[in-house]
């Protein structure tokens, strides 16, 4: 090989080993740094009876957290007794976390307790300001922020409607429901508020835990025509025997959580869980970035789903009216 043709390889390995390097700083220099994030997940219930939990890891893989590379996890489940949220938090947030993520407003209530530092990402909250939990939802200020259900104000008048529509000469409706959750007691407030515009004569019965679920039931067939489960974490803890009560009892039911009627439930009038767990991703990720919670609005959901199971009415003997099936948004054959 010549002299010259041996300086022109030269200098283009060289150009090249050199445009290599810069084309990798800059690579590097683009990509944000990635540090191990460690979150703190405090649940009501194992995250299997949580729906919508799979939604909030999904997002946050989609932005790039993945456990096991740059994700810890500090998982925990109160398996629906609501006296061991504050010893499970307290235990979550001595692992030196960096956002606290739980849902339910008892679960909530817990978090912001056990700390006015560590951010605070909540989902599907009842009432924030109610529950003093937020000071506005546009501006919560301190360290809690994240989605509520949106009940307040129409929700228990829609459940009633939707019931009264669906059971022939419904007169008296069982409420299945956890006393000790602030949230459920707003609600049941509303309710008795609404019932007697509609006529209707309301049954609650308490329900602190599995061992009630069965006489509950028993008391809710000998008083009333029909039946609305709240999503507490007593029921969300124990669906599927919840729904073998009713059919059992034969007891038409209305559920705050589509699950239910996925699972063999008459009918649900609800939001998209998996949508409010899905924006709770977005929020991490933005409180990760340096945004302060107090700043994020609380959000509510935008739309509410009607999903109605007719082989389930079909078992009770119950025929559906076409009014609410052309209102559902999802008929399960």
């Amino acid at each position: 090989m010549s002299r010259r043709r041996a300086l022109y390889f030269l200098t283009g390995a060289l150009a090249g080993l050199t445009a290599n390097a810069l084309g990798s700083r800059v690579t590097r220099a683009a990509e944000p740094t990635q540090s191990v994030v460690r979150l703190g997940a405090v649940w009501p219930v194992p995250s299997a009876a949580t729906p919508g939990t799979s939604a909030l890891w999904e997002r946050l893989r989609e932005l790039g957290y993945v456990k096991g590379q740059n994700l810890v996890v500090e998982e925990r489940w109160a398996d629906g007794r609501l006296d061991q949220l504050p010893a499970l938090t307290a235990d979550v947030l001595g692992h030196k976390i960096d956002v606290l993520i739980t849902s339910g407003t008892p679960a909530a209530i817990a978090a912001k307790n056990g700390t006015s530092t560590v951010p605070i990402v909540a989902v599907v909250m009842g009432d924030p300001i109610g529950s003093a939990l937020a000071t506005s939802l546009a501006r919560p200020g301190g360290n809690l922020t994240g989605f509520s259900l949106g009940w307040a104000g129409g929700m228990a008048a829609k459940w009633l409607e939707l019931l009264q529509e669906t059971v022939p000469r419904l007169s008296t409706v069982a409420v299945i429901e956890d006393p000790d959750n602030p949230f459920i007691r707003d609600v049941a407030k509303e309710l008795e508020a609404i019932a007697p515009t509609r006529g209707l004569k309301l049954r609650f019965i308490d329900v602190r835990g599995h061992a009630a679920l069965d006489r509950a039931f028993e008391q809710a067939a000998r008083t009333a025509q029909a039946l609305l489960v709240f999503p507490d974490s007593v029921v969300m803890a124990h669906r599927n025997e919840i729904i073998v009560l009713a059919a059992k009892r034969r007891l038409p039911a209305m559920y705050g959580v589509r699950d239910f009627v996925e699972a063999g439930g008459l009918m649900a009038y609800t939001p998209d869980f998996a949508v409010l767990f899905r924006r709770a991703g977005d929020y991490v990720d933005k409180i990760l970035r340096g945004a302060k919670p107090g700043d994020l609005p609380i959000e509510q959901p935008t739309r509410y789903a009607l999903i109605v199971n007719l082989k389930t009415a079909k078992a009770l003997g119950l025929t559906v009216p076409e009014s609410i099936l052309l209102r559902a948004d999802e008929v399960i054959r």
